[in-house]
């Protein structure tokens, strides 16, 4: 029936050890048009923002293999998968406490995808940087 979507089915949890290396953005997604006289006509295209993740931490060499591990499991490309947020949790709770291996616990989960399917890393002093990683929500 058109316009009836199925939420998308996470294949996989990411490791924990991996889940503090990234920084939540929100983006908040628009139409703009801008007329002659400078005015602006502005429509939200959704309700809530839309939550990506990225690589925000230099990974030591255990870390840079489960990622890269994982990264290959995924096939590199949309396949959605479960992202435990490590700092959404209830008040009192012990940051990424609510981490579940099995991808059974809702709270703090977030169904992602990797956003583009290109490895490139650059290895410094005992850590790598892999900056085009980015995890964007899915549903």
């Amino acid at each position: 029936m058109p316009g009836n979507l199925q939420p998308a089915a996470p294949n996989g949890v990411m490791p924990q050890s991996l889940c503090t290396a990234f920084t939540e953005l929100r983006d908040f997604v628009q139409l703009q048009n801008q007329f002659h006289d400078g005015t602006i006509q502005r429509s939200q295209l959704a309700q809530t923002s839309r939550r990506t993740y990225r690589l925000s931490k230099r990974l030591s060499p255990s870390q840079l293999s489960a990622l890269y591990n994982f990264w290959v499991t995924q096939n590199g490309d949309l396949t959605p998968f479960a992202y435990y947020d490590p700092f959404d949790i209830l008040p009192g709770q012990q940051i990424g406490s609510n981490f579940d291996p099995t991808g059974n616990n809702i709270q703090g989960r977030v169904t992602v995808a990797f956003r583009n399917a290109v490895w490139a890393q650059s290895t410094g002093l005992a850590r790598t940087d892999v900056p085009q990683i980015e995890l964007v929500e899915v549903a």
